[in-house]
């Protein structure tokens, strides 16, 4: 893949908590924005329960039809962490200590510390490659497109950077906002002409309710900065026309 290719990505997160909304998602917007940042977008998002057939399923699914799948929770230490099993099994590997990971986690640890249950986190598929944690010492992996991350977030974070150099991305998605005081029905005609005149620039309404009022934010994304100029320009014109007010957020 190089530059000016359209390259494209999934993110799979697994844990029945955030199936039984105990915990809230966030590593989403995470690894979109950063993906974004870098040309990769993100097609699809799913979230799925710590069921190995399912994971199995969902993973070769999602590898087959995107550049990169990025999953999110279960390589933890407890009987419910199961996705580094999953993920083996889903590409026909052994399931086994990675020694590597081992030495790090080993050194991490103080004598005495480095227990049955983290010793776990060191069990993956054969010859994965390690993501290395520079906060809380676990390792994630990636096999082939596949990259595995924890699922806590300042962790998930910390580790992104270091996902830069295995990334081949396109070039950056832009986007810009223009947010107003109005509702979607006013300017929803309007909108799709523009729409409909940029069909290669993605363009979103969203809602929103600020200082007691409602206002819509229309947010143009495109590989393009001209191609966003236009749209600008054509949203701004019916705008006017309108006397729609355009608001800072």
């Amino acid at each position: 893949m190089t530059k000016n290719t359209k390259v494209n990505a999934a993110i799979l997160i697994i844990g029945n908590e955030i199936l039984s909304g105990r915990t809230q998602d966030t590593n989403t917007s995470s690894i979109a924005l950063w993906l974004n940042s870098i040309g990769v977008k993100v097609n699809e998002v799913r979230v799925i329960p710590d069921i190995e057939d399912t994971i199995i399923d969902t993973v070769n699914n999602l590898r087959k039809a995107n550049d990169y799948v990025f999953t999110t929770g279960g390589i933890g230490p407890t009987h419910d962490d199961i996705t580094a099993k999953s993920i083996s099994k889903a590409f026909n590997l052994e399931y086994e200590i990675h020694k590597e990971a081992f030495k790090i986690l080993e050194a991490y640890y103080d004598v005495g510390e480095f227990n049955e249950g983290r010793q776990k986190m060191v069990w993956m598929p054969r010859n994965a490659n390690l993501i290395l944690n520079p906060t809380s010492g676990a390792p994630g992996f990636n096999v082939e497109n596949i990259f595995c991350l924890p699922g806590v977030p300042s962790i998930l974070k910390s580790m992104l950077g270091g996902l830069k150099d295995k990334i081949v991305g396109g070039d950056p998605i832009l986007s810009h906002t223009i947010s107003l005081k109005t509702v979607e029905s006013v300017i929803a005609s309007s909108l799709t002409n523009v729409q409909n005149n940029n069909k290669d620039v993605e363009i979103g309404s969203y809602p929103f309710f600020q200082a007691g009022k409602l206002g819509v934010s229309i947010v143009i994304r495109s590989e393009d900065q001209l191609k966003i100029n236009k749209c600008s320009f054509e949203i701004l014109e019916f705008i006017n026309q309108k006397k729609i007010e355009v608001v800072v957020r």
